[in-house]
């Protein structure tokens, strides 16, 4: 993982067969697994580790997320997940993401990723200030 920038995180994925469906493309659901997996990055990269969540009783779910599929990854890939917080608010994160063939370059897809905070009792809840801090 490295820092592209004050506020991105790019992670490089390499693809394994399980990653693939029968066609021998990455199965569209996997995605999703890679989009959060990058987001994790990110927050790990400002120091925010997801066990504090869990110390301050509460978490983050995805609320909403848009994808677009621009073209198939394959087995053997190595792909590039980019994740960027664009937008926070007293109880969301709002992430952009992209995912690129790290070779080509080519798009593979784009994803908007809303992330809502949560108390124990899944109720909307502010962000921490300490968290919030550490985002900003």
């Amino acid at each position: 993982r490295n820092r592209a920038g004050d506020r991105n995180i790019r992670m490089e994925k390499q693809i394994y067969y399980h990653d693939t469906d029968a066609g021998g493309v990455v199965y569209y659901g996997r995605y999703l697994n890679y989009l959060e997996e990058a987001r994790t990055e990110y927050l790990e990269e400002r120091g925010i580790d997801l066990k504090i969540f869990r110390q301050k009783k509460f978490l983050y779910a995805v609320r909403k997320c848009n994808i677009s599929y621009e073209s198939p990854a394959r087995y053997g890939d190595t792909i590039v997940c980019d994740a960027k917080l664009v937008k926070t608010t007293i109880a969301r994160l709002v992430f952009q993401q992209m995912i690129h063939d790290k070779k080509t370059g080519r798009l593979i897809l784009t994803a908007d990723v809303t992330l809502v905070s949560l108390n124990k009792d899944f109720k909307t809840t502010p962000i921490p200030e300490d968290i919030k801090s550490l985002l900003a």
